[in-house]
């Protein structure tokens, strides 16, 4: 129910054989999106011979796919893909633009080189966990909401934002197996006056520490 991407673009490069390999991570949410970062790379470039591409989404890495853009095939696309499915990584899209040196790789050398280069790019990446949580919506009295909240971020609940009218209504994201405990929790803490309202499930990013989603 959980799975890692990546926090933040990351970018690299390798030199090999007097050719220059710049990759490109970028975390995309769907097919579209990966494909308007391999054109900005492609456009960022447009001198450069080649342009290859891999990308991987879904929680369960479902959808895969490469490109080697011109190199010979199965050199390039096919062993990025599998540097970003070795490293555990989904929801991201790896570019790699090669500018010739002059010298000729072979087909292993172009795998090896591919392949490094987006392996190195992902051990240079700070990963961001994710996980399938429910939507809670905790309506209650001023007076006992943060006892509520304190309880739930003791227990390692993440606690969302909260909005303050008549009452506060303050919203959490939890596991499946969290929210029955959570109910009894603010049943318990307000005397039954409290209302749970529970939504629907959603990957969300998760932080490091507990009791908190990230931002």
């Amino acid at each position: 129910m959980e799975y890692e991407t990546i926090a933040a673009a990351v970018d690299a490069e390798q030199e090999i054989s007097r050719s220059r390999f710049l990759v490109r991570l970028e975390r995309v949410d769907d097919e579209a999106a990966a494909r308007a970062v391999i054109a900005r790379v492609r456009a960022e470039h447009p001198r450069a011979r080649h342009h290859c591409s891999a990308f991987v989404l879904g929680p369960d890495g479902r959808v895969q796919r490469s490109n080697d853009d011109g190199e010979p095939s199965g050199t390039a696309g096919a062993p990025m893909l599998d540097a970003l499915v070795s490293a555990g990584l989904s929801d991201v899209v790896a570019v790699v633009t090669r500018y010739f040196g002059g010298v000729l790789l072979g087909a292993g050398g172009l795998t090896r080189a591919y392949r490094s280069t987006v392996a190195s790019a992902t051990l240079l990446a700070r990963r961001q966990r994710r996980g399938l949580r429910r939507s809670v919506a905790l309506s209650c009295a001023y007076d006992v909401a943060p006892q509520i909240e304190a309880e739930a971020r003791r227990r390692g609940y993440a606690v969302g934002a909260a909005e303050y009218t008549h009452r506060v209504v303050q919203r959490f994201a939890l596991a499946d197996d969290e929210v029955e405990a959570f109910a009894s929790l603010a049943a318990e803490l307000s005397a039954g006056a409290a209302a749970v309202e529970v939504g629907d499930a959603a990957y969300v990013d998760l932080a490091t520490g507990a009791g908190r989603l990230a931002p």
